[in-house]
C-alpha cells in the first residue's frame, strides 16, 4: 500500500472491499471479474474513478494525452472543424465520453475562443457523464465555458458531429478467460475470497452468461499453452454500437491503447493484458486493494469496430497516435490553417504525443463515420 495513503483513504478502501466481499457471499463463494472491476473502479463515491479528480499527469497515478499540455485538445479540435467544414456544416456537436475532470473540453473550448471565435456559439459540447461526483469536477474546471457544455447520462439520439472518448474504451469491465488444454475449452474468471485476501477462481461457462469466446481455427487452439488469458470487453462493445447508432451523422473517435484481435494471440501476452497502476508503476496484485489502483486492459480494436459497423457505421480507420496527429499537424503549418503558431512549448508536447518511447506508438485512434458523405483525412 502506498506509504502517502491516509485515514479516510484507508477507510474508502474498506468500503469497496467490504461491498465486494458482501457480493462474494451472496453469490455463493464467486463474483465475475466484471463486477469485481467495476466495484473496484465505481462503486459510488469511493470507487478508483470516483473520489478524486487528482489522478492523471505527474503526480497521479497515470499519464496520458490530456496531461502532456494543451495542444492535443488543440489540435482534436481543429481536426473536428476541419470535418465539419469539409463537410459543409455550419453547426456541429462534439460529445466527449470520459471526459475525467474536463481537462480535454477546457483545452478544446479554449482553442476555438482564441483561435476559431467564428465557431464559438456553433460547436454544441456535450459530456456524457453519468457520474454525480465527476459531473462535479468537470463543472469547476468548465466554469469558464458555462452556458456552452450541456451534461447528459448517455449519447443523446440525433447527435450530427463527433462522439469520442480518450481513454474511455479501456475504462470498461473486461471478460477475461482462459484455456484449458486439457479439456479443450475457456473458462470465465471470477474472483473469490482467499486465505490472504480476494483470489482468482475459475467460472465454468454457462450456455447464459452471454460471454464471447475467440473465434480461432482448430489449428490454433491445438498450439495455444494451457492457462492462455484473452480478454475482451462486452461492456466497451456495447456502449460503442448503441453510441454509433445515435449518431445520426459523423464521426465517431476512440483513443486508447490497444490491438487488434490478431495481435492478442501472441506469444508475449499468454497472461493477458490486464494491469493495475498505481503512481506511474506497474501493481503485481490486481486484486489485492480494490479501489485503490486504476485497472485497465488494451482494447480489442477489432471487436470495436464490428460493434460499430452493426450499428451503422462504416470501416474504420485505426492507425497509431503518432501517425495521426502527425497528418493533422503537417496541414497546421499552413498559416491559413488558423491552428495558430507552434512555438516551443507545443512542439515538446507535440514530441511526446508522438513519441514511439512516449505515448505515439501504444495509443492508437480508431474513425468510423456515418453518412457524411466526406471521408476523413
Amino acid at each position: 500500500m502506498d506509504t502517502g495513503t491516509t485515514a479516510v483513504d484507508l477507510a474508502r478502501l474498506a468500503r469497496v472491499g467490504g461491498l465486494v466481499r458482501e457480493e462474494i457471499v451472496r453469490a455463493g463463494g464467486t463474483i465475475p471479474f466484471p463486477r469485481f472491476m467495476e466495484l473496484a473502479l465505481y462503486a459510488p463515491g469511493d470507487g478508483y474513478y470516483e473520489h478524486s479528480p487528482a489522478r492523471v499527469g505527474r503526480g497521479g497515478d497515470f499519464y496520458t494525452n490530456v496531461s502532456v499540455g494543451s495542444v492535443f485538445g488543440e489540435l482534436l479540435a481543429w481536426q473536428f472543424l476541419e470535418w465539419a467544414e469539409a463537410a459543409g456544416w455550419d453547426r456541429v456537436q462534439w460529445v466527449e465520453a470520459g471526459a475525467h475532470d474536463g481537462r480535454l473540453a477546457s483545452d478544446m473550448l479554449a482553442w476555438i475562443d482564441a483561435r476559431r471565435p467564428d465557431w464559438r456559439d456553433r460547436v454544441e459540447y456535450v459530456v456524457v457523464e453519468p457520474s454525480e461526483t465527476r459531473r462535479g469536477w468537470q463543472r469547476g474546471r468548465l466554469e469558464p465555458h458555462a452556458g456552452r457544455v450541456t451534461w447528459v447520462d448517455r449519447v443523446p439520439e440525433g447527435v450530427r458531429g463527433v462522439v469520442f472518448g480518450n481513454e474511455l474504451l479501456d475504462a470498461f469491465p473486461i471478460e477475461r478467460l482462459g484455456w484449458d488444454a486439457g479439456a479443450r475449452t475457456w473458462f470465465r474468471f471470477g474472483v473469490g475470497i482467499g486465505s490472504d485476501g480476494f483470489a482468482w477462481t475459475r467460472m465454468a461457462l454457462s450456455p447464459g452468461a452471454a460471454v464471447p469466446l475467440p473465434e480461432l481455427p482448430a489449428v490454433l487452439l491445438d498450439v495455444l499453452p494451457d492457462g492462455f488469458v484473452w480478454e475482451c470487453s462486452p461492456a466497451a462493445e456495447r456502449w460503442w454500437s448503441d453510441a454509433g447508432r445515435a449518431l445520426a451523422g459523423g464521426w465517431m473517435v476512440a483513443i486508447d491503447y490497444g490491438l487488434t484481435e490478431t495481435e492478442f494471440f501472441t506469444p508475449g501476452r499468454t497472461r493477458g493484458t490486464l494491469r493495475g497502476y498505481g503512481n506511474h508503476r506497474f501493481v503485481d496484485d490486481v486484486l489485492a486493494e480494490p479501489g485503490g489502483v486504476d485497472l485497465t486492459a488494451h482494447v480489442n480494436f477489432t471487436r470495436i469496430e464490428r460493434a460499430g459497423m452493426a450499428a451503422g457505421l462504416g470501416e474504420g480507420s485505426l492507425t497509431e497516435q503518432r501517425q495521426f496527429l502527425t497528418r493533422i499537424m503537417g496541414r497546421t503549418l499552413d498559416p491559413a490553417s488558423g491552428f495558430g503558431a507552434w512555438t516551443q512549448a507545443r512542439t515538446r508536447q507535440f514530441q511526446t504525443l508522438t513519441h514511439p518511447q512516449h505515448l505515439g506508438r501504444s495509443f492508437r485512434v480508431l474513425v468510423q463515420e456515418k453518412r457524411v458523405g466526406y471521408h476523413a483525412k
